[in-house]
């Protein structure tokens, strides 16, 4: 029998909006949530401060540097992929200070400024459709996807973290 420490994942995440409206989507090419719209982000390493691993994740996955705006919400995702994993996620709003995006290759194949109004008809991983629809509650977002709770039996592994 494999040991295997079990251990929560805290990752930060980028909601880059620019002076126009357009939010910063990449394509992951990795697992999980292979093939989705997600925004630039990832592991905050052991030591690294919270901040700093947010500009770094920008730098890494598109090539750009931001200004932090401020924390937009918490996302949980509990066993996600092939080993369960558990991972708490960090939203900050941020504003680019560059619009030239330089994707990876890595973790993402594509990356693109995107008018607010087109978000809904985009695959988007789960916490980055949490996110969205909380930053831009007027926009059409598909009635199943609006209606949907923040935890349910229906869909395992993608919370919300709520307040209270």
């Amino acid at each position: 029998m494999e040991f295997r420490k079990q251990a929560i994942k805290t990752s930060v995440v980028a909601c880059v909006v620019d002076a126009g409206g357009r939010v910063l989507l990449t394509r992951r090419t990795v697992e999980p949530f292979h093939g989705l719209w997600v925004m630039p982000g990832g592991k905050i390493d052991h030591g690294e401060p919270i901040l700093q691993a947010l500009h770094r994740e920008g730098r890494e996955e598109v090539g750009i540097e931001v200004r932090v705006e401020g924390l937009l919400d918490a996302y949980e995702h509990i066993g996600v992929g092939s080993n369960g994993d558990h991972f708490v996620i960090l939203y900050y709003r941020a504003a680019p200070l560059a619009l030239d995006l330089h994707p990876d290759g890595v973790e993402c194949d594509e990356a693109l400024w995107v008018e607010a109004r087109q978000l809904p008809q985009l695959p988007l991983a789960p916490g980055a459709r949490h996110i969205l629809t909380r930053l831009y509650p007027d926009l059409p977002w598909p009635a199943a996807l609006a209606a949907e709770p923040a935890c349910s039996p229906e869909h395992p592994g993608y919370c919300a973290v709520e307040e209270g």
